[in-house]
């Protein structure tokens, strides 16, 4: 049994040997610097440092010089004479980064739920987060969104959703009652859910969402970060008429300036929807020409590769 142990300890010491030797060096090299950047910041000569930690100056000529063994104990006393943590002279991490020292100082001292929403804001912000093969549309009502995408998602061969009816799924009731006894916040909270409910759920979807999904900073950012976005715009007239086609008057309804109020809402709006990794204006176009001119756009960018 003392040989096998012998054994092992010789083949992993083998094995590991060169690599070992290489992270040491580069490890040396880290700390010297890092020891001789700290120091000048603090404005200490090397004999006032050797003083404060106990370490001797020829160690510490060393140690800056990348030329000397390593010692826990004495990086240690080196690390708190400078005002340092230990781990920012061996981790990855630049102790003179002063923004970055200070965002892991707040952290640290953040309570739960404000590290978790911290975290979740930065997930949003991770650009390599896997979108796989889910498109969104976003647009204002009439752009053909619902129209336009349950088109596309027959030629495409994936399934169409509306995010709105996962929100009243999740909900249990219709949007109006949600509004009703939640108010817009207690809504864009449940559009929230719903749209990362159906990004962990599906890996292949195509889905439209309401024209107000954009006012909801947190919201939008996850939809952007998880999701392909395709912003389906039109001409006010068209978003006008397209929608009193549908049957739905509440545009015009008691709202004798409904147009500039729509211009408005496209103006306000357009800074975000152009946010969206492209865009397709239906206006002038057919049903026709248009859902070939979307089929090909997502295409084009291999949305679904």
């Amino acid at each position: 049994m003392e040989n096998v142990r012998v054994l092992r300890t010789a083949k992993v010491a083998d094995v590991g040997e060169e690599d070992t030797e290489a992270d040491l060096s580069r490890l040396q090299t880290q700390i010297a610097q890092r020891v001789r950047q700290a120091r000048s910041q603090n404005n200490m000569s090397r004999r006032l440092l050797s003083e404060s930690s106990g370490v001797s100056q020829r160690y510490l000529a060393q140690l800056e010089a990348a030329d000397g063994n390593i010692s826990i104990g004495v990086l240690l006393r080196v690390a708190r004479a400078l005002g340092l943590k230990l781990e920012w002279l061996i981790g990855d991490i630049d102790p003179l980064d002063a923004e970055l020292a200070q965002c892991i100082a707040l952290f640290r001292a953040a309570d739960p739920e404000t590290r978790a929403i911290i975290l979740e804001k930065l997930k949003e912000q991770d650009t390599s987060h896997k979108r796989s093969r889910r498109i969104c549309f976003v647009g204002l009502r009439g752009a053909g969104k619902s129209t336009l995408g349950a088109l596309a998602a027959d030629c495409l061969n994936i399934p169409f959703m509306e995010l709105n009816e996962q929100i009243e799924h999740l909900a249990g009731m219709p949007t109006g009652e949600i509004i009703g006894l939640y108010g817009q916040d207690g809504y864009r909270r449940l559009e929230r859910d719903a749209l990362i409910e159906v990004s962990e759920t599906y890996d292949e979807v195509l889905m439209a969402a309401a024209g107000g999904v954009v006012e909801d900073v947190g919201t939008y950012n996850t939809l952007l970060s998880r999701f392909h976005t395709v912003w389906l715009r039109a001409d006010p007239d068209d978003h006008m008429g397209r929608v009193r086609e549908q049957g739905d008057e509440r545009p015009m309804a008691g709202h004798p300036a409904a147009m500039e109020h729509l211009k408005r809402i496209l103006s306000e709006r357009e800074a975000d929807y152009s946010r969206a990794d492209v865009q397709l204006d239906t206006s002038a176009l057919t049903l026709d020409a248009s859902l070939e001119k979307l089929v090909e756009l997502i295409k084009t960018h291999k949305f679904l590769v």
